[in-house]
């Protein structure tokens, strides 16, 4: 186990898994702020329990720190059990707060259903220059994930949040480019909504992870058209002339829980299957041991503008709204953050500004 000071060493280089053979750097200390989402006990299961299926070597969850939203029954309701569960099944300890919890650590999960509170309990973390995971979404709007990207570039702080979703074999492989360049692609899910979370940044969050996966940023507008059933449908046109729906699908289609199917210059194929959480542990682990994350920050916050923009089409009545604006709305400076805290890079063509 490397020393504290060792560790903070190496990260804040972003350099951890280059200068150090694999064998060394074995079970990372990993903390989880929040508490009250599945992935508090998937996660440490399929890290600390070598039957489980699709185990993951080389990190322990050995520290907690539980935070609830009052107003979310889904997170209320479900704290205190998981962080009674997460130290009696699989060790470790809970602390009193996110600055106690880091002193401990080698890198920090944000597992709050809420991204409301994202921002707030990303902070800690980053301070002290730990790669940092955050439950989907970044954050609880656009203009909050751009500040958590502001707060890594001191010091150098790498980040990344995402759904299991975006690595689902099925997915992976269309982005690799299986099918060619992608022309179409539509996936599905159940989005269930709550009071305060703006629609598609709940369950919806998923099917629009996989959307962005096989698409790849350059999203243009969004048009949310009102459909009869009363179910979510937000189109979006992509550079180039491309196109990505996604759609809700009722609640108890199970067969149609996760789903997709994209088109490309090579041929069609099926999108958005869930393989469970084992591959999102393994990337997790491996940003965790390199500081190099799996996904470029503009194609998370290109997903955040998706999601605004289609709430923004339906108090419109259905109207196409242009990225462009919500960027603008959320403050953006007409660049991308650079990646894991590097220099700013410049925006390029594909997106409208407002």
């Amino acid at each position: 186990m490397p020393s504290t000071h060792t560790t903070r060493h190496l990260v804040g280089f972003l350099a951890l898994a280059s200068i150090t053979p694999a064998a060394q750097v074995a079970d990372l200390r990993l903390g989880m702020i929040g508490l009250d989402t599945g992935h508090v006990i998937e996660c440490p299961n399929i890290l600390h329990v070598p039957a489980a299926k699709g185990h993951v070597a080389g990190a322990k969850v050995l520290a907690a720190y539980q935070a609830a939203s009052p107003d979310i029954e889904s997170s209320w309701t479900k704290v205190g059990g998981y962080a009674e569960k997460l130290p009696q099944e699989y060790g470790g300890k809970l602390d009193t707060s996110s600055e106690e919890l880091v002193k401990n650590v080698d890198g920090g999960l944000i597992e709050s259903v809420d991204a409301r509170p994202h921002l707030a309990r990303a902070s800690a973390v980053i301070r002290a220059g730990k790669p940092l995971v955050i439950e989907k979404p970044l954050g609880g709007s656009l203009k909050e994930a751009l500040e958590i990207f502001a707060l890594t570039k001191q010091p150098h702080v790498p980040v990344f949040s995402s759904s299991a979703l975006r690595f689902g074999a099925d997915t992976l492989a269309v982005r690799a480019g299986s099918i060619g360049r992608v022309l179409r692609a539509e996936t599905n899910r159940q989005a269930p909504v709550e009071p305060h979370p703006i629609d598609l940044f709940r369950d919806g969050i998923h099917g629009g992870e996989s959307l962005f996966t096989v698409m790849g940023p350059g999203i243009e507008s969004v048009a949310r058209p009102t459909d009869p059933s009363g179910l979510i449908v937000a189109v979006g046109p992509w550079s180039g002339g491309r196109t990505g729906p996604f759609r809700e699908v009722p609640r108890g289609s199970l067969d149609r829980t996760y789903g997709g199917r994209a088109a490309g210059e090579k041929g069609e194929a099926a999108v958005g299957k869930f393989d469970g959480d084992a591959p999102l542990v393994a990337a997790i682990v491996k940003f965790s041991q390199t500081g190099t994350s799996p996904i470029p920050p503009r194609e998370t916050l290109e997903i955040l503008a998706f999601r605004e923009a289609a709430a923004l089409s339906k108090e419109r009545g259905g109207k196409p709204v242009a990225i462009g604006e919500i960027l603008a709305r959320a403050g953006w400076n007409g660049a991308w953050p650079g990646a894991f805290g590097r220099p700013m890079v410049s925006a390029d063509s594909d997106i409208s500004r407002a």
